[in-house]
């Protein structure tokens, strides 16, 4: 009743889409707007973020990833996770859709200026890399009286 919706060859479409990907990629911003789950194009991988008065708690959710891959490294107050994550695909096999990340990754986190560059641990637990930066005690608030 309606015929074809585009009227562009198939492929090209596809085509268009993976040179959005890789611009995106390229530029490290997404050209349109994300869902409410969406992370930015090229964000792997995903992370989720919170502190406390006495640390800062990074995890990113990386299944299947090689802790012995992954490179975790803290400067001032720039955290860098990097690494590689491959995955097996089928020799022969003709994907139609992947949605998981293949490929090098590099995420930069900025951390609070009291954050302790010395007290930092990371432990990888099914699929979450849990990485811990402890406060400054120096840094924490301290109750004045008043006189």
């Amino acid at each position: 009743m309606f015929g074809k919706i585009s009227t562009m060859p198939d492929g090209i479409y596809d085509q268009l889409l993976r040179m959005e990907r890789n611009m995106d990629r390229m530029m490290g911003a997404g050209t349109r707007p994300g869902g409410i789950r969406d992370s930015a194009v090229g964000a792997y991988p995903p992370v989720n973020i919170g502190a406390t008065t006495k640390q800062v708690d990074i995890y990113l959710f990386a299944a299947g990833l090689n802790p012995d891959a992954v490179d975790v490294t803290i400067h001032q107050q720039l955290l860098t996770i990097s690494g590689e994550r491959r995955l097996i695909q089928e020799a022969g096999a003709d994907y139609y859709r992947q949605e998981r990340y293949d490929g090098e990754f590099r995420r930069v986190i900025t951390l609070p200026g009291d954050v302790d560059p010395e007290k930092v641990e990371a432990v990888y637990r099914d699929g979450i890399l849990h990485i811990t930066v402890k406060r400054l005690k120096a840094a924490k608030p301290k109750q004045v009286k008043i006189k």
